[in-house]
Parts: structure tokens; C-alpha cells; sequence
């Protein structure tokens, strides 16, 4: 028997360069792209291991869970790490990078995450990458969650390791991932001697083996499916226009912050300011008395399509996570997770406005 996906001509070097250049264009850099085959973590830690080493001096900024997996990795590798660590509910300043650069002037690598989906804040990359610029330091990005949200321009913001993955706002797999590298950062990994090699982790491998042959034999077979699915993302995007998708997720973010506070019961944002909210998705907090995995249980229940889920870990009894990224960029999407909540708030004997929080999230999308 055939299958549609099964049986697919193997994918060719050609076709996977192409692939590469249309992130490169998302991206809006000249920088070398490579498309690693593995969920995001793989170019995360690979990037990571590869640029920093004993000798390093890393300024590791932390706005949510995956900055401290970052200074755990730099840890590992021997690098001295100071830690710059702002509350959940908010986002990281240019001058508080600026402070640590003046507190220790040694620091030469920095690692960011853009917009933390965990805790729904976003940081400002372009005034941050202006700072470690001044610096000369080596700028390392997590834009995993920010592309095709909000704009992710290595380039333009002196990024020199920035790693995408499409399983957010791009709407695509999560088992498929790219990273953008910069000459300068090429350059610390060659002079690293513990930079991973003969590795699944190892980006010098691909640039021996891929790049600098041309990008005419790859390495090893790749992940074909999520490949194409990778290539139908930024087929897609083009197509709508990267500023119609993330005038979108904004949109959708705006539009949950303003049902959950017209929608009353005690629900909140849980990053407090509007510019420090990530457009990919939305942190609400619960009131006092309200467990909130409980409430996204019972949200589910009724509906499991809907983009809801707990924060991770402690955060999952004060924390939901209105997902609306990718095909859940949508005025339905959330109408009808703001709907569930209200429902299971009212239920727990909190007095909610199911109309008014419909009028503010239509308001909000016009």
C-alpha cells in the first residue's frame, strides 16, 4: 500500500537550501541559516554550547523559566555566569543590561530570551541589542516563540545566534528548528576548543559538511515532513504578509487583555504593563480561592480545542496561558476561551460579564 506522505521523493539539497532561504527572508538577514532537524532545544543548547566555554563571561538574562535553563547550559559548559533577573510579570530594560555591563565589564557573551510564552512578557531586543553592540559582547537570542508574532530582526539588532522554531506563532511542527549565525559568532566557535564536534549538537559540523560545500550534499537525511512543513509556514506567511500575522497576534492580545478585564470574576493579566505583554500569547492571573488548573481542566472538559493551558511548575495554581498564536489568532478563539473561563468562574461563585467581556474583545479586533 501507499501513503501520501510516506512515499515522497527524497527531499534534495537544493530544496532544503531553498527552505533555508525562506527563513532567511523571514528574518530579514544575510546572516548564514541553518534549519536544524529537532524541536528548538537542539539549536538552543547547540548555540550555547558551541559560542561559550570556560573563559566565558556570560550576562544571562532570565524572564522566565527558559533564562534559567540557559544559565544552566552556561554553567555546564564552564562559563562564568552572572544572572539578570526581573520578576515574571514584567520585562527586562536596556539599562538594566547597561548596569550589569558597567558592573562587569568582562562580560563578552549575553543570552536573551525575545518573548517568554511561558509567561507571556516580551523584551526589547532592538534596545538591548544596541547595548551589548557598545559592548562588543556576543548577542545570543531565543526568538522561538516571538517570530512571526512580532518582528525578529537579527540583523538589524546585532544579534549574532538568534533561534526560531515553528511551532508558535508560525503555526507549523514543533520538530523542526533554524538558527541564524553571525561571522563573529562563527569565529567564537572555531576558537572554542570545547565546542561540541562529531555531535548532533554541533553547528560547526553543519557549517564543515553544509555550508562551506555549498550547500550541495547534506549531512545526513532530514526530517522530509517537517521540512515541507516548515516550507507551507513561510509559504503561508508570505503569502498573508508578515505585518498582516503579526498585526494578528497583536491584535489577539490585546483582545484577551481587555475580555479578562471586562470579564471581572477576579481574573487579571498577570504581566502588568501592555507593552511588557507578549503578542503570542496571553498570562491571566486567577483570584485568591481559585485554583487555576482546575479552572483550565474545566475549561477543556467541555471543549479541548480551545488554546488554554496552566503555567508550568508553581505557576500552575495562579497562572492560564491563553495561547492564541497561529491558527488560534483568531477573534473565535479567543470569544470562546474567555467564555470558558467566565463559565468556570461563575461556577465558583464569582460574579462575571460574559456580554461585556464579548463587547471588549469585538472592540478590540476592529
Amino acid at each position: 500500500m501507499t501513503h501520501p506522505f510516506l512515499d515522497l521523493p527524497p527531499l534534495s539539497a537544493a530544496h532544503f537550501a531553498a527552505i533555508e532561504d525562506g527563513v532567511a527572508r523571514l528574518l530579514d538577514t544575510r546572516q548564514d541559516v541553518l534549519v536544524m532537524q529537532g524541536e528548538a532545544l537542539l539549536p538552543l543548547e547547540g548555540a550555547i554550547r558551541s559560542a561559550a566555554g570556560p573563559g566565558t563571561t556570560a550576562l544571562n538574562v532570565i524572564t522566565g523559566p527558559y533564562g534559567q535553563t540557559f544559565g544552566n547550559w552556561l554553567r555546564d559548559c564552564g562559563a562564568t555566569v552572572i544572572d539578570l533577573s526581573v520578576p515574571f510579570h514584567t520585562a527586562v530594560s536596556a539599562a538594566q543590561v547597561r548596569e550589569a555591563f558597567a558592573a562587569h565589564p568582562e562580560i563578552d557573551f549575553v543570552s536573551l530570551v525575545h518573548a517568554e510564552a511561558a509567561t507571556g512578557n516580551t523584551n526589547p531586543v532592538a534596545e538591548i541589542g544596541a547595548v551589548v553592540r557598545e559592548h562588543g559582547a556576543l548577542f545570543y537570542l531565543d526568538a522561538v516563540a516571538s517570530v512571526g508574532a512580532e518582528p525578529v530582526l537579527p540583523d538589524a539588532w546585532g544579534v549574532d545566534l538568534c533561534v526560531i522554531g515553528a511551532q508558535k506563532a508560525m503555526g507549523g511542527p514543533a520538530g523542526v528548528s533554524a538558527v541564524s549565525v553571525s561571522e563573529r559568532a562563527w569565529a567564537r566557535m572555531a576558537a572554542n576548543p570545547h565546542a561540541p564536534r562529531r555531535s548532533y549538537l554541533s553547528l560547526l559540523d553543519w557549517k564543515e559538511r553544509w555550508l562551506d560545500g555549498g550547500r550541495a550534499a547534506l549531512p545526513h537525511a532530514p526530517a522530509q515532513l517537517e521540512m515541507l512543513a516548515l516550507q507551507a509556514c513561510l509559504e503561508r506567511i508570505e503569502a498573508d504578509g508578515p505585518q498582516a500575522v503579526m498585526r494578528r497576534h497583536r491584535t489577539a492580545a490585546l483582545a484577551t487583555r481587555a475580555g479578562a478585564v471586562a470579564l471581572g470574576g477576579g481574573l487579571e493579566p498577570y504581566v502588568y504593563e501592555e507593552a511588557d505583554a507578549a503578542p503570542v500569547a496571553t498570562t491571566l492571573r486567577v483570584p485568591s480561592g481559585v485554583v487555576a488548573s482546575e479552572l483550565v481542566a474545566g475549561a477543556l472538559a467541555g471543549d479541548g480545542t480551545l488554546p488554554l493551558a496552566t503555567g508550568g511548575g508553581a505557576l500552575a495554581a495562579e497562572m492560564i496561558r491563553v495561547n492564541h498564536y497561529g491558527v488560534d489568532a483568531t477573534v473565535g478563539a479567543v470569544q470562546a476561551s474567555l467564555a470558558a473561563l467566565g463559565a468556570g468562574l461563575a461556577e465558583r461563585g464569582r460574579t462575571v460579564d460574559l456580554e461585556g467581556a464579548r463587547r471588549a474583545v469585538e472592540s478590540a479586533w476592529r
